[in-house]
């Protein structure tokens, strides 16, 4: 698998109106977030340049801040609303201990797969959640190989194949669209690292569920956080009410204790870029780690 689906200006268009509300609703994504952060704590390494690949509302950049004081900070992503909702969030006095220890922190808006960036330029890409939302994934991976300098880390989390199983189940037969992102296995991602460039990836999964009222309040979430349906062969007008009224008669099916469950597969990822060759080629290793796990987060 390589292209994935994603209309790439309906996610900028619908990553733009959220930028508001992101932060409302994106519990999951900090709590993938605070996992990431906690896999720091077993690498060695101590960036100049880090890229935050996707950087939302800047959260992550906070994160980022505090970990490794000295460094410069880049935020990137698709949605210009987003990156000013970034920049907005720097308190002062995190300006300030910027200029004391002469780091910098930089908001870019630019898509994953066409960085403005120098080759080798940054010593480490962090991505929480974005790369789910690239329309060819191998480029993407491609471009985050390119800015790294050799033996630069990339660490990234993602969403697997068996996120909202429960919408994608409840839609099957309405119609002929597709109403839930086709997610990418973490075998197929593996493989797209080291093709890309990187050695020793290691990849795990886990599954966290979330639990709603109503199969509504899941649409508000998805929408108010951007990640609604982009998927380049949805519905582009409204859906019948009969049909919406038949899905989620399917999805009541799956409720348990009073509450309907979402489910979201999060594959994690870190690789480092190969070193490189004389020739210019990159030296890799062909083989990469994987692991699962059954942990759930409501």
């Amino acid at each position: 698998m390589t292209a994935s689906g994603i209309d790439v200006p309906a996610a900028r268009r619908r990553f733009e109106r959220s930028a508001s509300t992101y932060g409302e609703v994106a519990v999951l994504a900090r709590e993938v977030e605070r996992r990431m952060a906690e896999r720091l704590d077993y690498m060695r390494h101590d960036p100049r340049w880090v890229l935050d690949a996707g950087c939302g509302p800047g959260e992550g950049l906070g994160l980022l801040r505090e970990r490794y004081p000295k460094a410069n900070l880049i935020g990137l992503d698709i949605a210009r609303a987003m990156t000013h909702s970034a920049r907005q969030a720097r308190t002062i006095l995190a300006r300030a201990r910027d200029l004391f220890s002469g780091a910098a922190c930089h908001h870019v808006c630019a898509d994953l797969a066409r960085l403005p960036l120098a080759p080798a330029s940054v010593a480490m890409v962090w991505s929480n959640l974005a790369l789910a939302w690239a329309a060819d994934p191998p480029a993407a991976l491609s471009e985050l190989a390119r800015v790294l300098e050799p033996r630069g880390l990339l660490m990234f989390s993602t969403y697997g194949p068996d996120t909202l199983k429960e919408l994608r189940g409840a839609f099957a037969g309405i119609d002929g669209y597709a109403h839930v992102h086709r997610f990418i296995d973490m075998h197929d991602l593996g493989d797209m690292l080291v093709a890309a460039g990187f050695a020793d990836p290691v990849m795990d999964m886990e599954v966290m569920t979330l639990s709603y009222p109503d199969v509504g309040a899941l649409a508000r979430d998805l929408r108010r956080s951007g990640q609604s349906n982009v998927e380049t062969g949805r519905r582009r007008g409204l859906m019948a009410t009969d049909a919406w009224t038949k899905m989620v008669a399917a999805y009541e099916s799956s409720r348990r204790e009073a509450r309907l469950p979402a489910t979201f597969e999060i594959v994690y990822g870190h690789a480092w870029k190969g070193e490189g060759r004389a020739d210019g080629a990159q030296v890799v290793k062909t083989d990469f780690s994987l692991k699962r796990r059954n942990d759930s987060f409501s």
